[in-house]
């Protein structure tokens, strides 16, 4: 996969994460048209593929068009898509996604949502003057993805840049991966509002802890606090392991009014050398779908 220039972007992508589906036209690197619907998490894969096809067809997508497909969970080598965690789409299991995007569009890359993402911040955003960059999204879980030297870094199971998965010494909790004492089981939506009810709370969500820590509430500022200084901390680890010098925050948490400004905080308890530039995601919603469409294009000229 090459880095490709971003005028040079045009055509279709598709976002699929755990609560919605979006799909654009995309035209020199910029969305045109942007349309989405919410994710039935117990669908069947063909059912998914089919609800990205009623979406594509709207903007005028036509059969073998180019076409980026961004989605939660792995994507190997051989375009298999598996979900690391079943509880948010429970029928994906080892599914040929490439074949199917074939057969159904006339071609499509897949690759996992976060990565993509993190692809097009490096080349066209927040990462655009990094060597060594890594894109975290905090949201309902924890994600990430990596481009060094312009590269994206990817795995032939899939797993590189799932970092919210790697152990945290701020948590002790299960993980949707299966694993325990994660990143995503303190810093993620779900463990936020899971720790909120497990203090006595009565609150819906990740968002009313956040609204209580703006308000002052000394329980939900602990809670939100906590998020944050696992999220430093792993910030200070890819320091560590990757040489990086530039970090940026997506997602809905990652991108909540005041939590950078936590996160940033508490990598101010790092040495020096641990503390890359940390910065707010540049693209927003758009950044999945820009770069799945990159991730297309650069397997193209390759």
């Amino acid at each position: 996969m090459r880095p490709v220039a971003r005028e040079t972007l045009s055509g279709f992508a598709a976002d699929l994460g755990g609560t919605k589906i979006a799909a654009a036209r995309i035209e020199g690197g910029a969305v045109a048209e942007r349309l989405q619907t919410a994710t039935d998490g117990a669908a069947d894969p063909d059912a998914q593929v089919e609800a990205i096809g009623a979406l594509l067809d709207r903007l005028g997508h036509r059969h073998g068009a180019p076409l980026g497909v961004a989605v939660a969970g792995r994507v190997d080598a051989a375009g298999c898509w598996h979900a690391v965690n079943r509880g948010i789409l429970a029928a994906i299991d080892a599914v040929p996604l490439g074949e199917k995007l074939g057969r159904a569009f006339g071609g499509g890359t897949a690759l996992n949502d976060a990565d993509s993402a993190a692809l097009a911040e490096g080349l066209f955003g927040a990462g655009r003057e990094s060597d060594s960059f890594a894109y975290l999204t905090v949201s309902t879980g924890v994600g990430g993805g990596l481009v060094l030297g312009n590269r994206l870094i990817s795995s032939g199971n899939g797993m590189a840049g799932h970092v919210g998965f790697v152990s945290s010494r701020h948590a002790s909790g299960p993980c949707g991966s299966g694993r325990r004492g994660t990143v995503e089981s303190i810093a993620g939506g779900r463990a936020i509002a899971a720790a909120a009810a497990a203090a006595g709370q009565d609150v819906a969500d990740a968002r009313a802890v956040f609204a209580a820590a703006d308000a002052g509430a000394s329980w939900a500022e602990r809670i939100v606090d906590a998020s944050a200084g696992a999220v430093a901390t792993l910030i200070g680890d890819l320091a560590a392991i990757l040489g990086t010098d530039t970090v940026a925050l997506g997602g809905s948490i990652g991108l909540a009014p005041g939590y950078l400004d936590r996160v940033g905080h508490a990598l101010g308890a790092e040495p020096a050398l641990f503390r890359p530039r940390l910065v707010p995601a540049a693209l927003g919603h758009d950044a999945p779908l820009i770069g799945a469409l990159a991730a297309r294009l650069g397997k193209d000229t390759t």
